[in-house]
């Protein structure tokens, strides 16, 4: 399949404003630029890449070298000169990262091999290679470092000063996500592969079974129109200390961005270029606009709800305390 090559296409062309909101709210507390360079200084790249050197194997012309043309061709597409290191570990897991500091390197677990076709591997180097461009990679590390292997790893850290870190962490990793979705969908330019992704990060291969793409898009929309107050404040439990929105999130997320014409305009070449953008900060204002709008019908929805997740708490309180009763 031939693909459009972006030429000198700018991260700002795709990045969702409440990635780039949530971003510099993170930069905004006070001590964090502190924290990310005492963190960054204190792993480095060397340690990363000695790990990954004696847990991984190296992609390379003769080392699964599908993956080696699949990464030239992302890379091609994105038109971004600076390639990284591709590394494949063995996990059952479906997951894929982009990880380090000065010199970022993308890992595939190896589950994505067994049950991603040609196509959607090719979307998931996408994806991350769309976090390095969009400068995700230093907060992604840091926040995998601090959610994953715990304030050991960082002993001049202590738990009550990381909390606040982690829920912030969290909040803008998850926002990330939604741009790095387009970008697997502008590696790809192809729709049905970039939610058939989703599809499969949320209920695995088709093992023999048929999948239905149009179902699941149906139960994505089903997720975020359906149910009522109280639903809307599950949603929000079950999601505020997850690293990723829920797969079927992502791609009503996606979907709206196609539908607003997003995706069309930047394969048709009317997209923001990296000569041409001086200043990151220079449209904040209007991001951070974009990001209240979003942020806003959400907590609209939760905080409407607050009065009927009170009273549902007493109603079992009472409940309980009648039953204990008798």
């Amino acid at each position: 399949m031939a693909r459009i090559v972006l030429t000198d296409i700018s991260s700002t062309a795709w990045e969702h404003p409440a990635d780039r909101a949530a971003l510099n709210t993170l930069r905004a507390i006070p001590g964090f630029d502190a924290l990310i360079k005492r963190i960054a200084g204190f792993i480095g790249d060397r340690a990363l890449r000695q790990l990954l050197l004696g847990s991984a194997v190296r992609v390379g012309p003769t080392q699964r070298p599908q993956l080696d043309e699949m990464l030239t061709d992302v890379l091609t597409t994105l038109d971004w000169p600076e390639r990284p290191e591709l590394y494949v570990t063995q996990s059952p897991v479906m997951n894929a990262a982009a990880v380090g500091f000065d010199k970022p390197f993308v890992v595939l677990n190896s589950s994505v091999l067994e049950h991603l076709t040609d196509e959607e591997q090719r979307a998931i180097i996408a994806h991350e290679v769309g976090h390095i461009m969009s400068g995700h990679v230093v907060y992604r590390t840091i926040a995998i470092i601090i959610l994953y292997f715990g304030l050991a790893a960082l002993p001049f850290l202590a738990a009550a000063v990381i909390f606040p870190f982690q829920l912030a962490l969290l909040e803008w990793y998850r926002k990330a996500e939604f741009s790095a979705d387009r970008v697997a969908l502008l590696g790809a330019q192809d729709r049905d592969t970039a939610m058939m992704l989703q599809l499969k990060l949320a209920g695995g291969a088709e093992h023999g079974h048929a999948i239905d793409l149009d179902a699941f898009m149906a139960q994505a929309m089903e997720y975020e129109t359906k149910g009522d107050a109280w639903d809307r404040v599950m949603q929000i439990l079950n999601t505020v200390m997850r690293d990723h929105p829920f797969a079927t999130v992502r791609a009503g997320e996606l979907q709206r961005w196609i539908d607003a014409g997003g995706y069309d305009k930047i394969v048709g070449g009317e997209y923001a270029r990296r000569a041409d953008v001086k200043d990151r900060a220079s449209d904040l204002k209007k991001d951070y606009g974009e990001a209240s709008d979003y942020y806003g019908d959400q907590a609209r929805a939760a905080m409407g709800t607050l009065s009927d997740m009170v009273g549902r708490a007493r109603d079992a309180f009472d409940d309980a305390f009648r039953g204990a009763g008798r």
